[in-house]
Formats: structure tokens, C-alpha cells, sequence
């Protein structure tokens, strides 16, 4: 694929990156992501990756815009208020990134269609902020053998981690990370505990690096390492995830997605 002389203008500060170069934002050109939320993380990463030249993006939310949100969600003005987040959210990122190929979903991901919404793309970014959708974002990855950089944010605080366990050990799933789900009352919504907006834009930007940098390759990954934030003390933790030998999720599956016969269908 040949970038246009409108693209290496458009990318001249990110191609000049030996780390990048034409070829990686060829491939950035050529990749498919599909976001899960267009909230306090999904806003920074949508704008991010959509500026950074990636060719293909999905977005999923069913949500609608809340005068409470813009505190946080950068992609939404005081005008967008009582819109649909994704139709808000697509006007704002064509935009900025006019030749964008962008699908939107109007709907919820649920167990029920996580697998056919990610089907198509070769990488995903959860940022939704309830552990029965991350669970099912999750479970669809490892089926399809793709990867997914997940992150979220509570309060001051924000983790962010990708998940490669399609690859086989040592790489954990979301599983050996968090083998039970949390009771109810562990994990208060936005409303009910708050969020500082500058903590959800830095672990939303952590997030479009991560997946820039698992698109182009030859970095580092974050499979079996959670990186914490704590925005009090502006202060970065890691924190090793091994793979269970016991895990009932991936367990079961410790082979590549080549082989037929340890993907789930």
C-alpha cells in the first residue's frame, strides 16, 4: 500500500519515527480496531487513533450523550447533548480523519453478539466500565485469536493491560487476572464513586499507544503485566499476571489460533 502525498504530509512527524516509518503507517493504514465505549477512555483513544492514521475503525456504545459526561469525554460538546454517542462521536472523528472508514454500532456489546462484532478487526480496545462486558469483550478475543488492550479507570486510579492469551503461555487471559467477578458493591459506577477526567485521558492515550504499538509490532507488549496509575502521587506501578495452569478459560485453550482444535468456534 503507497501513502498519498496528503498522508505523508498529514504523518510526517510520525513517519519520520524510525519506530514507525512509511511501512508501519502503511500498516496503520491497513489495520481495523474496533473500540468498545466512547466514554472517559474511549474518547481520547478514538481521537488518537483516528488522527494517527489508523485505516478502520469500530465503535460500540449504546449510550446517549449526558451533560454529566463532558467532564470527561473530550469527543462531546454542550451541542451534542441527548445525542447518540456514536453518531455524535462519528461526525467528530470524520471530522478530524476524513478518509476514516468508520463503523458504528448503536447498541450495547453483550456474551450474546461480542462475537460477531469483533469478528472483523484485527485488534480490540475495551473501555467499558461493567465487569459483565469486559468478560464477554474478552471471551470473543480469545475465541477470534485476537488481541485486546483493556483499560479502566476509577476515581484517581486507572489499569491497563493487553490480553494475548490466544498465543499460548506465558500469556494470561482476563481469567487469570480476575478468576471471579467482582461482588456488586466492589466496583462503584462513575456516578456512585466519581472520576477524575484528566485520569481517564491519560489511561485512554496508555490505551492508543498500546494498540499502535501491538499494530505496528516489535515493541514490548503488556501480556502478563498490569500497569497501575495512581494520579495522586502521579506515580506508575506494574504488576505481573502469570498464566494460571488451572485457569477454566484459557486453560482449556493453550495452543495458537492456527490450530484448529484449541480455538473455540
Amino acid at each position: 500500500m503507497t501513502l498519498s502525498e496528503d498522508e505523508i504530509e498529514r504523518f510526517a512527524r510520525q513517519i519520520v519515527l524510525p519506530e514507525v516509518g512509511g511501512a508501519g503507517q502503511a500498516r496503520l493504514r491497513r489495520a481495523r480496531v474496533l473500540v468498545i465505549g466512547a466514554g472517559g477512555l474511549g474518547s481520547p483513544l478514538l481521537l488518537y487513533l483516528a488522527a494517527a492514521g489508523i485505516g478502520g475503525l469500530g465503535l460500540v456504545d449504546g449510550d446517549r450523550v449526558d451533560r454529566s459526561n463532558l467532564h470527561r469525554q473530550i469527543l462531546f460538546a454542550t451541542a451534542d447533548l441527548g445525542r447518540s454517542k456514536v453518531a455524535a462521536a462519528a461526525a467528530r472523528l470524520r471530522a478530524l480523519a476524513p478518509d476514516l472508514d468508520l463503523r458504528i454500532e448503536e447498541r450495547r456489546l453483550t456474551a450474546d453478539n461480542a462475537a460477531e462484532l469483533v469478528r472483523h478487526y484485527d485488534i480490540v480496545a475495551d473501555g467499558s466500565d461493567n465487569f459483565a462486558t469486559r468478560s464477554a469483550v474478552h471471551a470473543a478475543c480469545l475465541a477470534a485469536g485476537i488481541p485486546l488492550v483493556s483499560a479502566a479507570v476509577q476515581g484517581m486510579d486507572g489499569q491497563l493491560t493487553t490480553y494475548k492469551a490466544h498465543l499460548g503461555p506465558p500469556h494470561p487471559c482476563f481469567a487469570c487476572l480476575f478468576p471471579e467477578p467482582p461482588p456488586a458493591d466492589a466496583l462503584p459506577s462513575c456516578a456512585q464513586g466519581g472520576v477524575l477526567g484528566p485520569a481517564a485521558g491519560v489511561m485512554g492515550t496508555l490505551q492508543a499507544v498500546e494498540v499502535i504499538k501491538e499494530l505496528l509490532g516489535g515493541f514490548e507488549s503488556l501480556s502478563g503485566r498490569l500497569l497501575l496509575y495512581d494520579a495522586r502521587r502521579c506515580r506508575f506501578d506494574h504488576l505481573r499476571v502469570p498464566r494460571r495452569i488451572d485457569c477454566p478459560l484459557c486453560g482449556r485453550y493453550p495452543g495458537r489460533p492456527t490450530d484448529p482444535t484449541t480455538v473455540p468456534g
